[in-house]
């Protein structure tokens, strides 16, 4: 219960600001109220929800400075181990994350299989710096980010440059250039920034950075 509704808030299935009552989501699940009175209650300590007395639960507006922490928190271990990877790297590495490339082009505009294809990515960087290990602290500081991501993926930002950003990285690590594929990767992971900016342009409603904001129980729109 509480990974599905987890997972939902991320994807954006359930965008920000989105109502969250306990009797429709338990008549979804076909479950009692408990357990998703519980699901909430742990989703509200990771602030993917929030709770206002006499109004109800909703999704958590996207909170820029969360995004920031988390992004902070991904990019000094991803360069960081990028560092080692630029030693590490071999044919059949090399060949690995060409793989990952051609099946990302491939993806085309299909949102769901990009970011999949786009974890896959950044999970074996980690492996070829050897710091496999690492990626599920990444996984786990970057839920905030990834909500922002996944917002700029739907409305603002095309797969195609991000396929290019990561060709970069891999023929800078390829030619034997670990500034080059640093700096590559790191003007990558900031450009969810750029992302936020243009969304924030166009639906403010989906951010706050207070975190206090109270919302209006309203219709939203759910993704498919």
């Amino acid at each position: 219960m509480y990974e599905q509704l987890r997972r939902r808030i991320v994807s954006g299935e359930l965008p920000p600001g989105a109502p969250l009552s306990e009797n429709d989501l338990a008549a979804e699940l076909s479950v009692s109220r408990t357990p998703v009175r519980e699901s909430l209650i742990l989703l509200a300590d990771e602030d993917l929800v929030q709770v206002f007395p006499q109004l109800g639960s909703f999704v958590s507006r996207v909170d820029i400075r969360h995004v920031a922490d988390a992004q902070f928190v991904r990019e000094a271990i991803e360069i960081a181990s990028l560092r080692d990877a630029a030693d590490r790297l071999d044919a059949p590495a090399l060949a690995a994350l060409r793989d990952v490339l051609a099946r990302q082009r491939a993806a085309g505009d299909d949102v769901e299989e990009f970011f999949r294809l786009d974890e896959e990515f950044h999970q074996m960087l980690l492996g070829v710096g050897g710091h496999a290990g690492a990626w599920r602290a990444v996984q786990s500081a970057k839920v905030h980010l990834d909500r922002a991501r996944r917002l700029g993926l739907r409305t603002v930002s095309p797969v195609a440059p991000l396929v290019a950003q990561h060709t970069a990285v891999v023929d800078a690590l390829a030619a034997g250039d670990p500034e080059a594929a640093e700096t590559a990767l790191r003007e990558h992971l900031r450009a969810v920034f750029d992302d936020i900016e243009r969304i924030r342009e166009r639906s403010p409603e989906l951010f706050t950075s207070e975190g206090t904001s109270r919302p209006a129980r309203r219709n939203i729109t759910v993704w498919r």
